[in-house]
């Protein structure tokens, strides 16, 4: 496992880098990942302005802040990601700005299907889905522990009206996005919280 994860970090960016990656694939009609599609281009360019606006509008609440400054051991937060996907859109944004508020968060972001043995490692449900953070003990490597795809509401949300309807579909999708606006980040950081503290 260690030298996979290492392997990763060596293909890994920053966050910005991965925001200038996407936009410039953009910019040639592409989206992320190896399957290339009029949907997931269109998907990829919503996300754009998601995460846009994510950027410019999400707070980490001042006794978030102070947890994080608590932590005490340096760590690497490891996000798998691509640009097409929904939930990366709305839960990157809030990583990183987890991240920014503790010198001892280094946050690192590899694309799924060029780190396919990593995201082996961390399926769901026998499922490669993203966004998946992988929480290291930067010194060793150390697997701390993992959150994702998304926060556990919004995992039950997508199962309750797969349950009702049989599948997920564009109503899902639509509801599952206000989800993520009602709940302004809020229960992404208290999961990933709980996780590291």
């Amino acid at each position: 496992m260690n030298s996979i994860i290492t392997q990763s970090l060596a293909r890994s960016y920053t966050y910005q880098e991965y925001r200038n990656q996407v936009a410039t694939l953009l910019k040639e009609g592409k989206s992320t990942g190896n399957e290339q599609s009029e949907d997931l281009t269109h998907y990829s360019e919503l996300n754009e302005v998601r995460m846009n606006r994510l950027d410019k509008t999400m707070v980490v609440p001042a006794e978030n802040i102070k947890r994080l400054e608590e932590i005490n051991s340096e760590m690497i937060w490891l996000v798998i990601s691509e640009g097409w996907c929904g939930d990366a859109a709305q839960i990157l944004p809030i990583i990183n700005k987890m991240a920014e508020q503790s010198e001892k968060i280094d946050l690192k972001i590899v694309f799924r299907d060029e780190n396919e043995e990593l995201m082996n490692l961390f399926l769901t449900n026998r499922t490669k889905s993203i966004p998946k953070l992988i929480v290291l003990d930067k010194n060793t490597l150390e697997v701390l522990g993992d959150f994702g795809p998304r926060p556990t509401e919004a995992k039950q949300l997508i199962l309750d009206y797969k349950a009702t309807h049989g599948v997920v579909d564009e109503t899902a999708k639509t509801e599952l996005q206000k989800w993520y606006l009602h709940d302004k980040g809020l229960s992404t950081q208290r999961e990933i919280l709980n996780l590291v503290s």
